[in-house]
């Protein structure tokens, strides 16, 4: 698995228990932090926790319910061992020889130990407290709610961003691209027309086309983009003013336009969303 891109907390009972992802959707929880709930050698009690089998039948079935390359045929040789009192659980055989990806160790002095994906961390925290694993639960909730505060900040910021730059987008074609002798329905098409060219070269397909394929969705496909999208539309907007003025025909703009979405959205996808805008303590958005 890659390196982590993100790195939180969370607090129950007293304890910090670790959390990181790298593709800002699977989130991995330390088990080796919940543990220290009930015991000073939260490995052992983790193992013991793995030796049960009913408890690897479940993160079997986790892992065929998630796991497209999980090792079926290999897991249940490994499930015939389970329970007895030779069976010790491997999390490296489980992760290699299985390939399977709920379960896995980090190594470091501070954020090291064995991890698990959320939904089988809040199993083991079952096992090791009901009471504890409240307490996860709600502080994790108030995390989630916390980073969704966020992101709808960041993302009607840019919802915004791209409706002022949408001015500057349409002085730029009133002043070089509409005659004086348009009439008031040939002004409406040459707008509609260019903010289309936008949005094929971003989103690879006309406004019409989006409402024909989404029919029961409320707004528009720009009220359905992502906060790269909107960043990089409001920067479209203003690159195509600029190429505008520079009288550069709509042909030559689409493959320019196209070009920029590409390449912004691949740096930004690789950027981390730790430096989103946070809110204040105690505030509102």
């Amino acid at each position: 698995m890659a390196a982590p891109i993100k790195k939180e907390t969370i607090h129950a009972a007293g304890l910090e228990i670790g959390i990181y992802t790298t593709d800002f959707k699977n989130e991995y929880i330390s088990l080796t932090d919940i543990a220290k709930y009930k015991s000073t050698d939260p490995r052992i009690t983790i193992h013991n926790w793995l030796r049960g089998r009913d408890i690897v039948e479940f993160l079997g079935l986790w892992e065929v319910l998630h796991n497209p390359d999980f090792k079926r045929i290999e897991f249940d040789t490994f499930k015939a061992d389970a329970g007895t009192n030779a069976f010790v659980f491997s999390i490296k055989d489980w992760t290699e020889k299985l390939s399977a990806i709920g379960l896995l160790t980090k190594s470091g002095r501070y954020g090291g130990g064995i991890y698990a994906h959320t939904d089988i961390a809040f199993e083991f925290a079952s096992w090791i407290s009901p009471e504890f694993k409240l307490y996860i639960i709600k502080d994790y909730q108030r995390l989630k709610y916390d980073e969704n505060s966020r992101l709808s900040l960041s993302w009607n910021l840019n919802r915004e961003i791209v409706k002022l730059n949408y001015r500057i987008h349409t002085d730029a074609i009133k002043a070089h691209l509409i005659p004086p002798e348009l009439t008031p329905e040939q002004i409406s098409y040459t707008y509609a027309n260019e903010a289309d060219l936008i949005n094929v070269a971003l989103f690879g397909q006309t406004a019409k086309q989006w409402r024909d394929q989404n029919p029961d969705s409320k707004g528009n496909m720009r009220d359905q983009a992502s906060l790269n999208q909107l960043l990089v539309l409001a920067n479209m907007e203003s690159y195509n003013a600029v190429l505008i003025e520079q009288g550069k025909g709509q042909s030559e703009r689409l493959v320019m336009l196209h070009d920029l979405a590409v390449q912004q959205l691949e740096t930004l996808s690789k950027l981390s969303t730790e430096n989103l805008p946070k809110l204040p303590q105690g505030g509102h958005a």
